[in-house]
């Protein structure tokens, strides 16, 4: 299976103005916790992120079992920018692409990370032409499914199975921090027009 997105973006994450417009709603309704945004699956899913990946977009991303990026690609973690907390498994997936520090910088600056220095990092496998995205992401697909089917199934449930027992303890803890972060009081006008002018300078960097 292959994951993209409709140009200029990969996925963009949430509707920042309507979270400008209302602030508070992630911290008072909607789902709570940390979880994986994809259903259990059996087959590989090949990320190919084609323009920004931004927050909830990073997560979507980092989901996947493997990515390949256009040149025109960029990945961000905006949710200190506006005061939420991952829930799709951000905090243990990136750390465990980047790195701990690499992937504190990232998270609390907030900061645009281009393709290539994602390629540096150890994010992405490979970047591509964005033209020619599609062709080669398709073209590794094509590779998976000339293989043995049975044998790529068990791999990739292997490595599951590994990431698992590796990532469940700090995906729990992600968990928790999300819970108990929805759970604060809705915050005063100051919080509220702090976060509301951090959201607005953030959309007009996208």
């Amino acid at each position: 299976m292959v994951l993209t997105g409709s140009d200029p973006a990969f996925c963009a994450g949430l509707d920042l103005r309507m979270l400008a417009a209302e602030p508070d709603r992630l911290l008072t309704g909607g789902q709570v916790g940390s979880v994986s945004p994809f259903p259990e699956r059996t087959k590989p899913l090949i990320g190919a992120v084609n323009g920004a990946a931004i927050t909830g977009g990073f997560e979507l991303a980092l989901n996947c079992d493997f990515l390949i990026a256009s040149e025109r690609a960029v990945f961000a973690d905006t949710h200190a920018r506006v005061g939420v907390m991952p829930g799709w498994g951000l905090t243990p997936l990136l750390t465990d692409a980047v790195g701990r520090t690499r992937a504190r910088e990232i998270s609390l600056t907030g900061n645009f990370v281009s393709a290539e220095q994602a390629l540096q990092w150890g994010l992405v496998n490979r970047v591509v032409p964005h033209d020619q995205l599609l062709t080669i992401v398709l073209g590794l697909a094509s590779d998976i499914v000339g293989n043995d089917q049975l044998g790529v199934r068990r791999m990739l449930a292997t490595y599951s199975e590994q990431e698992e027992a590796s990532l469940n303890p700090a995906w729990q803890l992600e968990t928790g921090a999300s819970r108990a972060f929805a759970s604060l009081t809705t915050p005063g006008a100051d919080v509220t027009n702090r976060r509301q002018a951090i959201i607005e300078r953030g959309r007009s960097q996208l």
